[in-house]
């Protein structure tokens, strides 16, 4: 009877009716919007650079200066004379003050060889120091002056919604070129030129730096790249030379939808020029140029989203708050 007690009234709490004002909502992780997920987007990339074999980090070579020569006394030169066989005796003379310059004794030189000893042993030490040093800056992965080994960068730029611009970023992931390291360079200039021609619809921008270690930066750019990913339903994508587009997407176009978001995900080996904070209009233009800095000597990794991809689709300012509450007001 207890048993059936409990059940009872475990029937009638489910059966009961929520109170007015009540609703259930489902619980998301913060930054992340269900609905927003399911929009468009757009990815064009690889990371060819980090299979390419890297020279190895150069250690500093010292040449150690040469040790200074010191005069060493050196025996005065006397004029020469005859010479008489043994058994001849020259004939004796009465004795007077005699003309022959008379003979010195040099000291010895000992005192020069201890010094350059000295000083070639300091130029040995000098040169290990410098070695030890060397070694120490290659292994943290900072070179001369405090580089560091690899950077990574984000910036994602909010404009306002333009089908050209949307076009374009089609286009230029169709033609991209992304197997090889220039191909990933060129397609970081395309994007920054297609971003700078849309200067005057900015609104909303943020910028994220990573540097570290060689090892780490193939990570960061994949967790980075990841989570772009993951913001949006991927529509179409041109990674590394495969090329995927997903057939019969239905757009959801909204009235009040006025925005595109544009993601550009750069490693590069080395630092990139530095970009003001908080970002504003003349930071975004900076963080471009920074972007389109790189070059296939230092490329690594390159990548390019941007959602809404399907035509006919725009985000609204609610959206980005939502989706991407860490942009900032340019």
């Amino acid at each position: 009877m207890r048993f059936t007690g409990v059940w009872i009234l475990l029937l009638l709490w489910t059966l009961a009716p929520l109170p007015t004002g009540t609703t259930w909502t489902h619980t998301s992780w913060p930054g992340w919007n269900v609905a927003l997920a399911q929009r468009s987007g757009g990815g064009v990339g690889g990371r060819g650079g980090f299979s390419t074999p890297r020279p190895a980090p150069s250690i500093p070579r010292v040449n150690p200066s040469p040790s200074p020569s010191l005069p060493l006394p050196t025996p005065r030169s006397y004029p020469t004379y005859p010479t008489y066989p043994r058994d001849y005796y020259p004939p004796s003379y009465p004795s007077y003050p005699s003309t022959r310059p008379p003979i010195y004794i040099n000291p010895g030189t000992g005192y020069g060889f201890d010094l350059v000893a000295l000083l070639f042993i300091g130029g040995i030490l000098l040169v290990s120091f410098s070695m030890i040093r060397g070694l120490q800056r290659a292994g943290s992965g900072i070179g001369g002056g405090g580089e560091p080994e690899s950077t990574v960068a984000r910036l994602r730029l909010a404009t306002l919604f333009n089908p050209e611009l949307q076009a374009n970023l089609r286009h230029m992931a169709q033609a991209a070129d992304t197997e090889n390291v220039r191909g990933l360079a060129d397609l970081m200039d395309n994007a920054a030129v297609l971003l700078l021609r849309e200067q005057a619809g900015w609104r909303f921008g943020m910028y994220e730096v990573w540097q570290g270690s060689l090892q780490k930066a193939e990570g960061q750019f994949d967790a980075w790249m990841t989570e772009t990913r993951s913001e949006f339903l991927e529509t179409y994508r041109h990674f590394e030379g495969k090329e995927v587009v997903q057939a019969g997407y239905q757009p959801k176009a909204e009235p009040d939808g006025r925005y595109i978001l544009v993601t550009l995900l750069l490693a590069v080996s080395g630092s990139l020029p530095p970009v003001p904070t908080p970002l504003r209009r003349e930071g975004a233009r900076q963080a471009l140029m920074a972007l389109a800095s790189s070059s296939p000597t230092n490329t690594l990794a390159a990548y390019v989203a941007w959602t809404p991809e399907a035509e006919g689709e725009a985000l609204t300012e609610q959206d980005l708050l939502l989706g991407w509450p860490k942009l900032e007001l340019l």
